[in-house]
């Protein structure tokens, strides 16, 4: 496989919350969602360094792990079938039909259902063996993109949102805000920032799934001191969980903002950010960055899990102008 060269650039925006602007606080989204329509969000810039070794090898193609609605296998297949390499997902659970599915396939992904208990297994230290064994040219990816290598290619997002300010006014900024589903995206910010600016991550994932853990590892092996940053509890109740008030914020964001967003990670992000804005934990005056991490082909198919929404709810929005 050749190495991609592409370099996207995310535009950073202003973000206009009414939740917000009342306390004094203003935000700034960097659109992560904005720059590929098919490599969406942070996946591409974890996805890069992996890639990279993995042409640097010598490889054929690129095995990872991901579930039915896998935003991480959706980018690295479209990353496959625009730069001619092959991919193989191992997925979570009995087949499934969803949308992300159906582009994983259509672009030429081979897959590979693992059952519930056979996708548990994937953090056993012969789990690779066997697919090594039936792609023997082919790289192993970790879920999500993750470890060191992820990390560290989310280390150029701090120096793409600093090189924006200026068009904002801002001068400096407080500090930024996102979800974090294995943390990989935030030991980058951390990394990027080294203590410049603080960090938090709403966790959109149970505790239980070991972020925090994963974190200080990520720090422990760049030889950086697990400080700089903090994880908020805001997975409600589980992982891609959406209930009433959740897809109700959504949408309500998407409406005064004209911003996308979907309910699993961006948007249970600026929720918990609403909860300390107006327990006034953030301050007025204080200027956040927020990541936009991308997703919105699940955004549908997260909502539809809500009882009473239609079709029409949850349908593209167009900003309120108020």
């Amino acid at each position: 496989m050749q190495l991609p060269t592409w370099q996207p650039q995310a535009p950073l925006q202003a973000l206009a919350l009414p939740w917000a602007e009342a306390a004094g606080v203003s935000l700034a989204v960097l659109r992560l969602d904005l720059i590929d329509p098919l490599i969406s969000g942070n996946k591409w810039f974890k996805l890069a360094p992996h890639l990279a070794v993995a042409a640097q090898a010598g490889a054929e193609g690129v095995i990872s792990l991901g579930g039915a609605h896998s935003n991480h296998l959706h980018a690295l297949a479209a990353a496959g079938q625009r730069f001619g390499f092959a991919t193989v997902g191992l997925l979570r659970g009995e087949p499934q039909d969803t949308a992300t599915v159906r582009d994983l396939q259509r672009w030429g992904m081979q897959l590979h259902w693992l059952g519930y208990g056979g996708y548990r297994a994937r953090h056993q230290a012969d789990f690779w063996a066997p697919w090594q064994a039936l792609y023997p040219h082919f790289a192993t990816v970790p879920e999500g993109g993750g470890g060191l290598l992820g990390a560290q290619g989310c280390q150029v997002l701090v120096s793409m949102a600093r090189a924006q300010l200026p068009a904002l006014g801002w001068a400096d900024y407080d500090g930024w805000w996102l979800a974090a589903g294995t943390g990989t995206t935030l030991a980058g910010l951390v990394l990027g920032e080294a203590g410049a600016h603080p960090v938090t991550a709403a966790l959109a994932v149970p505790a239980s799934h070991g972020v925090a853990q994963q974190v200080a590892e990520v720090l422990q092996q760049a030889g950086q001191a697990a400080q700089g940053y903090r994880l908020l509890e805001a997975a409600r109740g589980g992982f891609a969980r959406v209930d009433t008030e959740l897809a109700a914020f959504t949408l309500a964001c998407e409406q005064h903002s004209g911003v996308l967003l979907e309910p699993v990670y961006t948007a249970k992000a600026l929720l918990a950010l609403q909860g300390q804005i107006e327990s006034a934990a953030i301050p007025a005056g204080s200027r956040l960055i927020v990541v936009h991490t991308g997703g919105l082909q699940g955004r549908s198919a997260a909502l539809q899990q809500v009882p009473g929404y239609t079709d029409e709810q949850f349908a593209a929005v167009e900003p309120s102008h108020e």
